[in-house]
């Protein structure tokens, strides 16, 4: 592939991650958002979506700027779902 870094953050790659994280309970809140999302009435799959979109701001940093995976930011954007202000950030 030419460009590794548009592969690796494809929809479907993040939303891999995010079932993977949810599966592992790792870290932790993306299990605890995922109940909380759902138990509000949010269909399964949107819930996933929103949390990958919070995975991809981190995914994108650690990229675009080397910097460390940050999970507190991850965590603090998850709490906020389903608000997505962040995404304008």
């Amino acid at each position: 592939m030419n460009n590794q870094q548009d592969s690796y953050m494809t929809e479907e790659t993040l939303i891999e991650t995010v079932e993977n994280q949810i599966a592992d309970s790792e870290p932790k809140k993306v299990k605890e958002t995922l109940m909380r999302l759902v138990m509000t009435g949010t269909p399964r799959e949107e819930a996933i979506q929103w949390m990958a979109c919070a995975l991809a701001i981190e995914v994108f940093d650690v990229m675009k700027n080397g910097a460390s995976f940050n999970e507190i930011r991850y965590a603090q954007h998850l709490d906020a779902l389903p608000n997505m202000d962040w995404m304008e950030e």
